[in-house]
């Protein structure tokens, strides 16, 4: 026997098994062989069903990272600013003052491929309950979100592109999921990003994101330090809903349509989690409470392992005092149940009364289950005799770390050698558009790709609580204050399959690049990062190197911006019938503003502002564009390479900038380019402009049409769109110099029609049209 597992004599007769009887059950569990060969080191003898099925969630990769852990140790996590990394519930930041902030992002893709609605919904009440358990109070979310192309709107050549029932299924499942919780509970939602691309038709991402505030001295910890201390399950009554949800749900690709997954998929009540909130927020403002731990993915497995391993103490919990919903649910489905709206709670013996008092208030079920204990084993009892009996670190800190085989994608180097930047737009609306540029460019900036995700927004409630700064829609980050003070936070999500999928080292540096340019663009200052890393099949050879070069890029971004990793996720077998979704790593962006009033919008503001262009020169930047995929083009080309010096020296030029209120406007280039971020200035602020654009590389954009689609449309890194008065131009282009941070004028806001350098003019409330009501109308929304 390697571990300290209790010496048990003999299990009930429904938890016995044999090694010929465990070996299928594990098997159908997910468990290797190799893995219930070490399960059986591990105790000195077979596990029991509870046992087994213990193992099985805790060991999977959602929950034990054994495919990822050795890739993540080399993130950089460490920094003034950190109070807490990685390995808890989420990480937590100074911001000054006394105050800090708890973020972080979890996927809930799998279970929102099965059913959108709850998938989605329980993903939001998971990540606010991670957030709690830090002692914070929730103050916002956001989320990630991508399908595939719904069709129905008006592709380049004029034909409409055929619907597809399946991705509108998804997108109103999953958004009305998101809206259903959030506005629920009373959080308000700042933002995100929703993405359609035909590489997620089979497998949609579903990310949530969720920020709280808290004082440095009511911190809270998943740790149980002291022995004699009452382990309390707070929340709703724990029922077969759920079982093996994320934890297995997360753990395996889909071959089929899902449907018999649908019992796996949590049901999650938003009104119970309020109240949940409510109840633990006084028991921590009170002292109450010794140490907490969410109950998702794994359930009181989980939840039971993680306490007690964090501190090497043990715990005895009496499964007949769990609150069931259903009293003939087996010890494994107990153990093992992510039914939603629960927390672990430790307290002390002399305070039980006083917590149960509190939960009776807010009329939360409260139940004594268990005690911490001596030593480091975890007995479970059920019925007077003990079912499981683990060491509790061989569950939560020892499960398998796996150096998977990897190998570089031969398709990369064919990849590699495609031409993406030789479109000719000209020749391209000639071909598409009867010679008609403007014809074209409203076909484009109507896609769902380019066209405003409104319809998302307005199913949300941004404004509850009070202190959103800048709604979702009008910048690249969301920004909420922080009560009691003149502070607020911005955050900012962003992923790119499409960069990731022709190098996901570098396409993952520009990932990291663009969250950070978009917290920097509102005038905040960059602190931290967190992120959802959405991945293939790490069995895969080719897969799983895609992996460890996302994580490589992730930490080289993260450490020359001086953003550390403070905590995320990773998501794997995000794959159907063997097709692999692109590496999908989704990175937030957290920083502060120290006055909120100092946010600054993308919208312009007034007649008369001039426009600037910030940054790095435009470059050639088709790969991986949504020009070359509105276009028809398969995936091909070598991204332009970020300078992420000059990101830092850019992101400088912003906040100072914005915090002496020089700033009108400002919002980072990057999907749809400067054309996409002209529009969305535009619009916003209900104003045309007047647009020379840009030189590509040394020559006009007017030379040829092979130039001007580089002006346009190049999504190549390091630039900011950006208006000031007239008077202010100069100390802005001073800045810029000493910085060493480019500037050019493109022109200034006025008019009523966006002029582009006389190759086209796009009339305001055309476009304004066309961007507001585009999606909608391809999703069969009415948008009266």
């Amino acid at each position: 026997m390697t571990g300290d597992a209790a010496v048990v004599d003999v299990f009930p007769p429904d938890e016995q098994l044999d090694e010929e009887r465990a070996r299928p059950l594990a098997r159908e569990l997910g468990l290797t062989d190799e893995e219930l060969d070490r399960i059986v080191e591990t105790l000195g003898r077979v596990p029991s069903v509870s046992e087994l099925g213990m193992y099985s969630v805790m060991w999977s990769e959602h929950c034990s990272y054994k495919s990822s852990r050795m890739h993540l140790r080399g993130l950089p996590t460490t920094g003034p600013q950190v109070l807490v990394g990685p390995g808890e519930n989420a990480g937590v930041v100074d911001v000054g003052d006394g105050l800090a902030v708890t973020f972080k992002i979890e996927s809930h893709n799998h279970p929102s491929a099965v059913e959108p609605v709850q998938g989605a919904a329980t993903g939001v009440g998971g990540i606010l309950r991670d957030i709690l358990t830090m002692g914070a109070r929730p103050i916002a979310v956001m989320d990630a979100l991508r399908f595939g192309d719904p069709g129905g709107w008006t592709a380049l050549d004029g034909t409409t592109v055929p619907v597809d029932p399946r991705q509108r299924h998804l997108v109103d499942g999953v958004v009305r999921g998101v809206g259903l919780y959030g506005n629920c509970v009373g959080v308000p939602n700042i933002g995100g990003e929703t993405i359609f691309d035909p590489g997620y038709a089979g497998n949609p991402l579903v990310n949530a994101l969720a920020v709280g505030v808290l004082r440095h001295e009511d911190l809270q910890l998943a740790r149980a330090e002291r022995a004699g201390d009452l382990a309390v399950l707070l929340g709703s009554a724990t029922g077969r809903d759920g079982i093996g949800g994320a934890s297995v749900l997360a753990s395996a690709t889909f071959e089929d349509d899902g449907e018999d997954r649908r019992p796996n998929v949590q049901i999650g009540d938003p009104f119970a989690e309020k109240l949940l909130i409510e109840c633990c927020l006084e028991l921590y403002h009170r002292g109450l409470v010794s140490g907490i731990q969410d109950m998702g993915a794994a359930g009181i497995a989980c939840a039971t392992s993680e306490l007690s391993s964090a501190a090497s103490m043990g715990m005895r919990v009496d499964l007949d005092r769990v609150h069931l919903r259903d009293d003939t649910m087996a010890s494994w489905e107990i153990l093992c149940s992510e039914s939603q709206e629960r927390m672990l709670a430790l307290v002390r013996p002399e305070q039980l009364d006083e917590v149960l008092a509190t939960a009776a208030r807010w009329q939360v079920p409260a139940s004594v289950i268990g005690e911490v204990v001596e030593g480091t084993t975890l007995t479970l009892s059920r019925r007077g005799e003990v079912v499981a009996a683990p060491p509790a670190r061989s569950l939560a800190d020892e499960g398998p770390v796996l150096d998977r085989p990897r190998a570089r994608p031969d398709r990369l180097d064919a990849l590699a050698a495609v031409d993406a930047d030789d479109v000719d737009l000209h020749a391209e609306a000639a071909r598409l558009a009867g010679g008609d540029l403007a014809t074209l460019l409203h076909r484009a900036l109507g896609s769902p790709m380019l066209a405003s995700k409104r319809w998302v927004h307005e199913q949300y409630d941004h404004l509850v609580l009070g202190g959103t700064v800048l709604q979702p829609g009008v910048a690249g980050a969301g920004v909420v204050r922080l009560e009691g003070t003149d502070r607020a936070v911005a955050l900012s999500t962003v992923g790119n399959g499409r960069w990731c999928e022709l190098d996901p080292r570098e396409g993952t540096r520009r990932v990291v690049a663009a969250a950070y340019r978009d917290v920097a663009c509102t005038g905040a200052r960059p602190l931290a990062t967190t992120n959802c890393l959405n991945m293939g099949d790490p069995t895969q050879p080719e897969q799983m190197w895609e992996l460890v070069e996302v994580i490589g890029g992730l930490g080289d971004a993260c450490a020359a911006l001086d953003v550390p990793v403070t905590g995320g996720n990773v998501s794997l077998y995000n794959a159907t019938r063997g097709a692999a979704i692109p590496p999908t790593p989704v990175v937030g962006i957290l920083g502060v503003l120290d006055r909120a009033g100092d946010a600054v919008a993308r919208r312009v503001r007034d007649d008369g502002d001039e426009l600037w262009l910030l940054g790095a020169p435009t470059t050639r930047g088709l790969a991986g564009s949504v020009l070359g995929a509105l276009l028809g083009r398969g995936p091909g080309g070598v991204l332009a390479r970020v300078d992420l010096d000059l990101e830092r020296r850019l992101a400088a030029v912003l906040g100072a900038s914005a915090s002496d209120g020089k700033l009108r406007s400002a919002g980072s280039i990057g999907r749809g380019g400067l054309l996409a971020a002209l529009v969305r200035a535009c619009v916003g602020g209900g104003r045309g402009a007047q647009v020379t654009l840009p030189d590509v590389d040394g020559r006009a954009a007017t030379t040829d049409g092979v130039h001007l689609a580089q002006a346009l449309f190049s999504e190549s890194p390091g630039r900011a769109l950006v208006s000031v008065a007239p008077a202010h131009a100069a100390q802005l282009v001073a800045r810029c110099e000493e910085a060493g941070v480019g500037a050019v004028r493109l022109g200034e806001v006025g008019g009523d029609a966006v002029e582009l350098d006389g190759v086209a003019a796009l009339p305001l409330d055309d476009v304004t049209r066309v961007h507001l009501d585009a999606l909608a109308g391809a999703l069969g929304e009415s948008t009266a």
